[in-house]
């Protein structure tokens, strides 16, 4: 049985919710680089270029990278052969993102309750999942959600006849109804079977896989393949103002589902995709 003390969480939190907002992660950062080199339309190309050096320019002089510096989702794995000493993960969770969004001088953009709207003043509190896995490690996986794009995101309840075509269309849709609301170039994560709410966990925790890595599921990754693809071929571009680069990437999860079911969502993200993963 290994310990580890919840203050090392705090701290994880803390460390990981500042620099998700100040710099982009290393595989999102190559996407744009390689986004302005895909971009023929000279307008396109202007718009991420300028996106481009705005990532510059947040990165060496510390400051956030977009003004909505979003709301805190943690993914924490817990080994079963870990014991947590010193607290409350929950509460250690809240405290590093308390800590970070205001250290960090971040947006503190949550409200306490969703009708009476009334702002905690410190970005509090986060959204956690936790998974027990085997091991003796704690994995946080950080990603601070603006909601420019989350406002777009859609869950579509598909009947099994519609099959992986109806699939696709649904995820079409639903980028072409974000349109430029979703901030372009735009980052696709979909998450496809088990019921309402796990459709909808599957595709956040999709934008958090590496940009570039695809599913090892062959069928799953020619669909992002083909989907990033046709995309990028709607002509929303960079900015919504027209171009060739729509989308980064498309990552889908899959999961076993009802007999009379086929629960697709598709969970909207800009070209600000922000994650962290660390181990402890």
């Amino acid at each position: 049985m290994r310990e580890v003390n919840v203050e090392q969480i705090r701290d994880a939190v803390k460390e990981m919710c500042i620099d998700v907002n100040y710099e982009l992660s290393s595989d999102m950062s190559a996407c744009m680089n390689g986004a302005v080199e895909k971009e023929k339309t000279p307008l396109g190309r202007q718009i991420l270029e300028q996106l481009a050096e705005n990532l510059v320019i947040a990165k060496e002089d510390r400051i956030p990278i977009c003004q909505d510096t979003g709301m805190a989702v943690v993914f924490a794995e817990i080994g079963q052969e870990v014991h947590l000493t010193g607290g409350s993960i929950e509460d250690a969770i809240n405290e590093g993102v308390r800590q970070g969004y205001t250290e960090g001088y971040l947006r503190k953009s949550v409200v306490g309750d969703p009708l009476i709207r009334e702002n905690t003043k410190d970005n509090t509190p986060a959204v956690i999942y936790y998974k027990i896995v085997e091991g003796e490690k704690v994995k946080l996986t950080v990603t601070t959600k603006g909601f420019g794009s989350e406002n777009m995101s859609r869950v579509f309840m598909l009947k099994p006849a519609q099959g992986i075509e109806g699939v696709k269309d649904a995820i079409l849709q639903a980028v072409k109804d974000a349109g430029p609301n979703a901030c372009p170039p735009v980052f696709v994560g979909v998450g496809i079977g088990g019921t309402f709410e796990k459709a909808a966990l599957m595709a956040k925790e999709a934008l958090t896989r590496p940009a570039g890595k695809h599913s090892e599921i062959e069928y799953v990754r020619e669909m992002e393949e083909e989907l990033l693809d046709r995309i990028n071929k709607l002509g929303i571009g960079p900015g919504g103002l027209g171009g060739e680069v729509t989308a980064l990437g498309v990552n889908i999860n899959t999961y076993a589902t009802h007999i009379a079911g086929l629960p697709v969502a598709v969970n909207m993200c800009c070209h600000v995709n922000r994650h962290a993963v660390r181990e402890l």
